[in-house]
């Protein structure tokens, strides 16, 4: 992956967005990583696969509601206070 400076991806935006349809390029303002830029048809596969990925997890909790693996809002929050701790 490409790194860029902000100051330098301003000043040579049409390179920047070359590379970006070829792979990614981060975006550095004062030596920290602060964006990504990608092509488009990078982005919407990666909406694809968060997409997929939320429907997977619903099913899943839908699934575990139907077979009556559930428990009470309380308890849950409990049980994540007692991990945390």
């Amino acid at each position: 992956m490409r790194t860029m400076a902000a100051l330098e991806a301003k000043n040579r935006f049409g390179e920047l967005l070359d590379t970006a349809q070829r792979e990614p390029v981060t975006i550095e303002k004062h030596g920290r990583a602060v964006a990504v830029v990608l092509s488009a048809e990078e982005y919407k596969q990666l909406e694809a696969l968060k997409l997929a990925s939320l429907r997977a997890e619903i099913r899943k909790g839908l699934d575990e509601i139907e077979a009556g693996r559930v428990v009470d809002g309380d308890e849950a929050f409990e049980a994540l206070r007692a991990r945390l701790a």
